[in-house]
């Protein structure tokens, strides 16, 4: 086994392997090698294990201080308040005014401050990308929801806009939610959102534009009838939210829309029936239920090509298309989907694997994601997917910075032709139009226990694609029986090594990797010879603040004959978005350092497997910054 050393002067910047016995043909000097242990004795005791908490010189233990209030539950919906694994809500760290400022995204959408959640009605018209959100405009907790608007011509660059919705009508004055937009043949835009009455009622609400002459689509007017949707008999009051965006039906003028509920503990997705979005007809049965899911929160539900490249309009249906249903999961917060058959005489959605069903398969995220929506962009032929981001660190942080959440960047989605079972996520092209100059490239030889720094400019605001070749003898050759049902969250992170792996990519590190996020592939074998792939996130020692999320986030990923292990992120300061195998696993990390930050962030790629080499290509691009500004503009 290999020892390992990290010289911050050496040029090469490079680990050096030391070997278990002394070369006996070469001495050494006993300044170098003092120098060499102490290096060594440093790395093993801070880079691989985390540095106590009570041990930071900026912790501060309050006993009493209480854990932050649940928001939103009261009324219905998921908790907003993130709660501490470790359960430590006593206690605060004091963070440095630098060190907040460094946590604000570079290239992501987030309001100039306060609370944001949910992406709500995303559309395209009249040459402008339209985004919605549900935001507090009075602090940056949640509260008081209010649908923000921002447009922007290319998903990247963004102008804000007055707000499009307040909650000032008995039907929404505990809170404007979320709702979904409906395009009609004729250009007419039908917004439904989910209104939190005065007697906290969820009910169905229909806004549309005052003028859709206007590109802008500054001003909206709620329908003098609102509601138009209360809970039906045998759904709880607070359990009927979040009006999808609307498909054509098997008659003329027909249209149909489902809405998340649960029946006890049975995730439900309803149907309704309308022809002019202001009277609505519950249809029989639902669309799909799955026992044991809970509460269905933000349903989407949408076609897939299984033949083409391009995305479809939701009332897309035919030869050649498989659906997507997707539900957020109050009881975990996560975004579940799976791939199915929609039988649109019988209104019956049907998983093609049971076993991948919705709620218990396959997740669109696996880190911190949720609450994601999906539109048609006509302009491009392609879906493109939001989510919402929400933070892992303390309230009290956030109201400090003044802000709290960001979106994902904007994803394309398509079916995954080559295992049938799986979506692809992807930024959307447009992402690279914020990459400066060309890209740095490299191709590093990794033996067992080594790691490389890759120089860069800016290691906070990256663009990076990775590729790496496991040695093929090792990877036929070995049997790791002890590592079969290897789970990412339960695998102690990218220290815990074994034959065939962590192998991937380090962001966000201190030179000194006390503070240091691995994105890794992790090889299982077992017995009968067959391969799993894992694609993991370590957050355990992303930060040595406590009271942050230090969760080990991942799934396993299909890597298919012919394939090399591959990987593309997105770092932008606090949030890194992850996609293995061309978007088939996809996570989402938050994290909050305390050192690796304002210039003193580093990039690494690594191998930390005991029994196998590995060669790895990659692609760096320095990102500048998203152009966001206020509404409104001179040049409109």
């Amino acid at each position: 086994m290999a020892t390992q050393c990290y010289d911050p002067e050496n040029s090469a910047s490079r680990y050096t392997l030391l070997p278990d016995q002394p070369d006996s043909g070469h001495r050494k000097s006993l300044k170098i090698i003092s120098g060499i242990f102490l290096s060594v004795f440093l790395l093993l005791s801070v880079a691989f294990f985390p540095i106590p908490n009570n041990q930071s010189p900026d912790l501060q233990i309050d006993s009493r201080s209480p854990a932050p209030p649940s928001r939103g539950v009261s009324q219905g919906v998921s908790d907003k308040t993130f709660r501490d694994v470790a359960g430590a809500s006593h206690v605060s760290y004091a963070w440095s005014n630098a060190m907040l400022s460094w946590q604000r995204t570079a290239y992501h959408f987030q309001p100039q401050k306060n609370w944001m959640n949910d992406p709500n009605g995303p559309l395209y018209h009249k040459g402008w990308y339209h985004l919605f959100y549900q935001y507090n405009p009075d602090s940056a907790i949640w509260g008081n929801i209010t649908w923000g608007h921002a447009v922007s011509k290319d998903l990247i660059h963004w102008l804000y806009l007055p707000f499009a919705m307040v909650p000032d009508q008995w039907y929404d004055i505990n809170g404007v939610w979320t709702g979904s937009a409906t395009i009609l043949p004729d250009g007419q835009i039908m917004m439904l959102y989910t209104g939190d009455t005065d007697d906290y009622v969820q009910v169905q609400n229909l806004a549309y534009p005052a003028n859709l002459s206007d590109p802008l689509l500054l001003d909206w007017v709620k329908f003098k009838g609102n509601p138009v949707l209360v809970p039906p008999p045998g759904i709880g009051v607070k359990d009927f939210r979040d009006p999808t965006t609307a498909w054509t039906g098997p008659q003329n003028g027909q249209w149909l829309l489902t809405i998340g509920s649960k029946i006890g503990k049975t995730g439900v997705a309803l149907v309704y029936e309308t022809s002019n979005f202001t009277s609505f007809k519950l249809l029989d049965g639902v669309l799909h239920a799955v026992p044991g899911t809970g509460m269905w929160e933000c349903v989407d539900f949408y076609p897939v090509s299984t033949k083409k490249t391009n995305g479809l309009d939701t009332s897309y249906n035919g030869p050649g298309v498989k659906h997507v249903l997707k539900a957020s999961l109050d009881d975990n917060k996560q975004d579940h989907y799976a791939i199915g058959t929609y039988d649109l005489g019988k209104n019956k959605w049907t998983p093609d694997n049971p076993e991948l069903d919705c709620g218990i398969g396959l997740r669109l995220d696996y880190g911190k994601y949720y609450a994601s929506k999906t539109f048609y962009d006509p302009k491009k032929e392609r879906r493109v997917l939001w989510g919402w981001i929400g933070e892992t660190d303390s309230e009290s942080a956030d109201l400090q910075k003044g802000w709290a959440s960001v979106q994902s960047i904007p994803r394309t989605v398509l079916y995954d032709k080559k295992t049938g079972t799986h979506l692809l996520q992807w930024p959307v092209e447009e992402i690279e139009s914020l990459r400066v100059g060309d890209p740095t490239v490299k191709q590093v030889d990794l033996q067992p226990g080594s790691i490389e720094l890759l120089r860069v400019d800016s290691a906070a605001e990256l663009d990076i694609e990775a590729s790496f070749e496991v040695d093929k003898v090792a990877l036929q050759g070995i049997i790791e029986a002890d590592h079969v049902g290897f789970s990412c969250s339960t695998s102690g992170g990218a220290a815990s090594r074994g034959i065939l792996g962590p192998f991937g990519v380090i962001v966000i590190a201190d030179q000194t990797l006390s503070e240091l996020t691995p994105v890794y592939f992790y090889i299982s074998k077992g017995a009968d010879g067959r391969a799993e792939t894992h694609f993991c996130a370590d957050q355990t020692r992303s930060s040595e603040a406590p009271g942050v999320g230090k969760q080990v986030y991942g799934s396993s990923v299909p890597v298919l004959d012919g394939e090399k292990h591959s990987m593309r992120l997105l770092v932008d300061h606090s949030i890194v978005e992850s996609f293995a195998q061309g978007g088939r696993t996809v996570i989402t990390s938050r994290i909050y350092p305390t050192k690796a930050v304002n210039g003193a962030a580093r990039l690494f790629v690594f191998n930390n497997a005991t029994g196998a080499s590995v060669t790895a290509s990659v692609k760096i691009w320095s990102l500048e910054s998203a152009n966001i500004q206020s509404f409104p503009l001179q040049d409109l």
